[in-house]
């Protein structure tokens, strides 16, 4: 039985491993280089298709006791607050996708991974940043910054969009700035009018900016999100959703939108600042027993919150493929690449297009999109969810039962 090196303890990685010990792997061995789970102020979308994984690892307990229980997704106009659409989720789209759609604090959906990941024997050392990959005696090594080396058969990396495995792998690429910067924060409810509080995903689109708030953490606190463009890329901060920025700046970007949004921003203490960067597709994420997953591989835009979820559906695809290909592990990862980089080219494209159509312009434009939008939620609401059955509806467990 080979052991499995995997860098990045995030939630794609923490997830692979629990995927490799459910498929019978025995020695996976998870390296991250931060001391400590921090506890930043972040929310993360679980749609139905990110969900069935994590249930069919046995988290479904678990996820539902630190989960809020979205019922639909409202589409506004920024100013106005004019519903412009509408689409349920709670138990219509739980019935339609057989799983959950959930809301999470991406702090409790790592804490309960690396929770299970323990439970399940799976060694996991923190304070190891990756700096090279070499081959030794027939294996890959792993060669970390503080000077300690570790040797696996097969090696994944699951290191982000800075990922050192695929710069090792595959050379420095130079993403491209999207002229779009993200802010993020999060409100404890008790805080907020109960208006701001419902249950739903709502979603302002504006002339070049858009604006998300959802409940998390069973409705404890209101996550938000907020998208400018800019014309260049002087002081927008860095590719990374963790850096803090001054909230005085994201007041002025919203300042004359909903007063809704306004009283979000400023019942915040904090937000968080983030340049957001492109990346097109990868032609390669492998090399022989050393392969890629998530946002080292294919990292997109949030427009579709699918970030975390395709990281989570590689996790359990690659898993079925060590299982099945373990003693070709190298034409294994081939596989796995070959299986999943049509599926998460076409999100990440998807991606791009979601965030064009919410920060349209042009007046014409912006009316055409919210009458085709208006009258698919009002009157073919069964035609406007079949919009997402390829995204939603994809079952990759099934697929690999």
């Amino acid at each position: 039985m080979q052991t499995i090196g995997i860098v990045g303890g995030g939630i794609g990685g923490l997830t692979l491993a629990l995927a490799c010990r459910q498929a019978g792997f025995n020695d996976v061995f998870v390296y991250e280089q931060a001391e400590q789970i921090e506890d930043l102020g972040a929310g993360i979308q679980l749609s139905p298709n990110a969900s069935r994984v994590l249930i069919a690892l046995g988290l479904k307990d678990v996820l539902a006791s630190v989960a809020s229980y979205p019922q639909a997704v409202h589409l506004r106009s920024w100013k106005s607050g004019y519903l412009v659409a509408q689409r349920p989720l709670g138990r219509f789209s739980e019935d339609r996708y057989h799983s959950p759609y959930y809301h999470l604090h991406r702090a409790d959906l790592h804490r309960l991974l690396l929770d299970a990941a323990v439970a399940n024997q799976v060694t996991i050392t923190t304070g190891k940043t990756c700096s090279s990959l070499d081959a030794h005696e027939g294996r890959e090594q792993i060669n970390f910054t503080d000077g300690s080396h570790a040797a696996h058969d097969a090696v994944i990396g699951c290191d982000g969009i800075h990922s050192a495995v695929r710069r090792s792998l595959l050379g420095v690429d130079e993403p491209r700035f999207t002229g779009h910067v993200a802010w993020r924060g999060m409100v404890e409810a008790a805080r907020l009018p109960e208006g701001l509080t419902n249950p739903v995903v709502t979603a302002w689109m504006g002339p070049k900016k858009h604006f998300v708030h959802y409940p998390v953490r069973g409705g404890e606190l209101v996550n938000f999100v907020g998208v400018v463009e800019v014309t260049h890329n002087d002081g927008v901060g860095e590719e990374s959703w963790r850096t803090q920025g001054d909230k005085a700046e994201i007041a002025e970007d919203f300042g004359d939108w909903h007063p809704d949004i306004v009283t979000l921003i400023n019942a915040a203490d904090r937000c968080f600042k983030w340049a957001l960067y492109d990346r097109d597709p990868l032609e390669n994420w492998s090399v022989g027993r050393v392969t890629l997953l998530g946002d080292a591989c294919h990292p997109m835009l949030p427009y579709l919150a699918q970030g975390a979820a395709m990281a989570i559906e590689d996790a359990w695809v690659l898993s079925r493929m060590l299982e099945n290909w373990e003693d070709e592990t190298a034409e294994g990862f081939l596989e796995y690449e070959r299986y999943r980089r049509p599926r998460t080219n076409k999100v990440l494209l998807g991606s791009r297009a979601q965030g064009a159509q919410f920060h349209l312009n042009d007046r014409l434009k912006v009316i055409m999109r919210n009458v085709r939008l208006g009258l698919g939620s009002r009157f073919l609401p069964d035609v406007a969810m079949q919009q997402l059955d390829w995204l939603h509806g994809y079952d990759c467990v099934k697929g690999f039962d």
